[in-house]
């Protein structure tokens, strides 16, 4: 199910790319579309498992907004920097939350994760392209600088899907956060880039394909998959995004230079061996649930 979750999302970019929409369109409708599938999904949901808490749907809400701000950076790091790399990139999150979960949650953070995560920021600078001839028709500084920007919108989404998780309910907090995030995609992205309705039938296509593969299929297979796995498995299976990411992009024609490719390495070896160690609270590790369920009282407090 990981698998299958990291590849929906690992593609996500290249139907960006294929789409030829602006950032605005693409992630309104992506968010739009997928609407549609999970509004019966989550009053299904709701009946059988009951009404959400009102302090949890609160967190979806907010969550959304970040997200809605990450998919519009997102898309314009995609049309700068091509859709491999700023999947690369955006990992970025991999150092940011760990910080968040200090300030907000008190997680300590590992030696191995202080001394990982410049060499991190060293890999995403070379995979955004500050060394060496950009390829062509790329603008890596600031396909590299919108990365950034959705990076910490990514990472605010994971954070407080984490603190509003579990409670029985998996389809109704992706529908709500995938709501929030239509309308923060709609006000962000109609002022930047404006949202085009006169679509033709080819970008409806790839939208509708962003939509169904990587909004609603990648988060309602990964939402409930990750809690059931070790936090380090889950991390590796996690890292197949950037590297699915690449060789997606390389299959649609983007050529990166050997510096972003060494960048993304980098990125790539980082974040399994923070992984790996345990160093860092990762977005994997946050749902770790199943033994909330049997120990409710050790866990719920």
């Amino acid at each position: 199910m990981v698998l299958g979750g990291s590849l929906c999302i690992s593609a996500s970019a290249v139907f960006v790319k294929l789409s030829g929409t602006s950032a605005g369109t693409a992630a309104f409708f992506r968010c739009a579309i997928a609407l549609i599938v999970l509004a019966p999904l989550a009053f299904a949901e709701r009946r059988a498992a009951g009404r959400r808490p009102w302090r949890l749907r609160r967190l979806d809400l907010a969550a959304g907004l970040l997200l809605g701000i990450d998919y519009v950076f997102w898309a314009a790091a995609i049309h700068s920097v091509g859709a491999s790399i700023a999947t690369v990139v955006v990992n970025i999150q991999v150092v940011i939350f760990p910080l968040l979960a200090r300030v907000f949650t008190g997680t300590p953070m590992s030696r191995r994760f202080v001394v990982a995560a410049p060499v991190m920021l060293l890999g995403v600078a070379l995979a955004g392209g500050v060394i060496g001839a950009p390829a062509q028709g790329s603008d890596p500084v600031t396909g590299a600088a919108y990365g950034l920007v959705a990076g910490f919108g990514y990472t605010g989404y994971l954070f407080l899907m984490r603190l509003g998780g579990g409670q029985g309910h998996t389809v109704g907090p992706v529908f709500t956060s995938t709501a929030s995030a239509a309308g923060a995609a709609a006000l962000l992205g109609g002022a930047w880039t404006g949202i085009d309705l006169s679509l033709d039938a080819r970008a409806w296509a790839w939208l509708t394909a962003l939509a169904l593969i990587g909004q609603v299929l990648a988060w309602l297979v990964l939402t409930p998959a990750l809690p059931r796995l070790a936090p380090n498995i889950g991390a590796a299976l996690l890292l197949l995004q950037p590297v699915m990411a690449i060789v997606l992009g390389v299959a649609v024609g983007e050529r990166p230079t050997v510096f972003q490719f060494g960048g993304c390495a980098l990125v790539v070896l980082v974040v399994w061996g923070v992984g790996r160690g345990g160093g860092a609270p990762g977005p994997d590790r946050a749902p770790v649930r199943p033994q909330a369920r049997r120990r409710p009282s050790r866990r719920l407090s």
